[in-house]
């Protein structure tokens, strides 16, 4: 039940992480009259009937902006672990031993000597004797 439950956490999180602009769109669309009135830049301009697409697109620039600090910082983490990782993991790989082949006598014994070939079986002639 327990692992169940934190696989349902892990998804929604990272699905949570890759639809953050489809958050802000709906967030956009339930509150827009308020967008509209308060949070607007350009409310004192009504010909240009912005109607809080100002403050959309700069939220979406602030997404865009937080998704590609996210990708970064992740990226920075890999590379450090994987040079932390290699740094520590060398000294505790054993090292590399040196060994002597030993030759090892491997008997051959050829096959037993036929005298009669074997023939492949006549193709449709019959032959009568």
């Amino acid at each position: 039940m327990l692992k169940r439950f934190t696989c349902f956490i892990l998804l929604f999180t990272l699905l949570l992480a890759q639809f953050s602009k489809v958050f802000v769109y709906a967030g956009f669309e339930l509150n827009q009259q308020y967008i509209a009135a308060v949070l607007c830049e350009n409310k004192d301009k009504p010909e240009m009937h912005c109607n809080g697409k100002c403050y959309l697109m700069k939220k979406l620039k602030q997404a865009e902006d937080k998704e590609k600090k996210q990708e970064r910082d992740a990226l920075k983490k890999t590379v450090s672990d994987v040079f932390f990782l290699s740094a520590v993991a060398e000294p505790l790989l054993p090292l590399p031993v040196q060994t002597t082949a030993v030759p090892v006598e491997v008997s051959f014994d050829l096959p037993e000597h036929h005298s009669e070939i074997p023939h492949p079986p006549p193709s449709g002639i019959l032959f009568l004797s």
